[in-house]
């Protein structure tokens, strides 16, 4: 992605990220408390739709299910594309915590909360910082990562790729066996 006129630093990224950690906290609490599984994200997504409505980040809900395709940048430029996954897994959390599945037998015990929430915040930074962007960013949120064939076909299918066509596609996985801070990568 190429950066405007009017550079966006990595310290102005970060400063829109700490300003919006109390935010991003009550984000992924409601997903972690709201657990949906593979192809029954219904109220997932109606949660990141409207949060996406709220943010002013035009998108599209309803793409091959319950997937969600949001844009951001000028209209013009190469598009990336960002991805998180949006469903649980068939686990009884045994945590003790305020936010707590709500759903029996039904845990974001693999992170997929926090991977929302990662999108919804970088979407609205990238949002907010728009006029420095000389390109755009699609977001997706992937429902069905769980579960074969899962999710991410049907969306390409339905041409979340194209129109405008991605160049790239970058999606994240938390890993506790990481150091905070560290960032892993794998080929392919």
């Amino acid at each position: 992605m190429h950066m405007s006129s009017s550079r966006l630093s990595a310290d102005t990224v970060k400063a829109a990220a700490d300003a919006l950690h109390e935010e991003a906290v009550r984000v992924r609490r409601h997903l972690h408390r709201n657990p949906e599984l593979s192809f029954r994200e219904e109220r997932t997504a109606a949660f990141l739709s409207a949060e996406l409505t709220r943010t002013g980040i035009p998108h599209a809900s309803a793409v091959a299910g319950h997937g969600i395709v949001g844009m951001v940048g000028n209209n013009d430029g190469p598009v990336v594309a960002l991805r998180a996954d949006m469903d649980a897994l068939p686990i009884t959390e045994e945590n003790d915590v305020e936010y707590r599945s709500t759903n029996p037998g039904v845990m974001h015990a693999c992170g997929h909360d926090s991977h929302m929430t990662s999108l919804l915040v970088a979407g609205r930074i990238l949002h907010d910082l728009r006029d420095r962007l000389a390109g755009r960013v699609k977001l997706l949120f992937q429902p069905a990562e769980e579960r074969a064939p899962g999710g991410a076909l049907p969306m390409i299918e339905a041409g979340v790729l194209e129109n405008p066509r991605v160049v790239s596609v970058f999606g994240q996985h938390v890993n506790t066996e990481l150091p905070s801070g560290t960032v892993g990568f794998n080929d392919g």
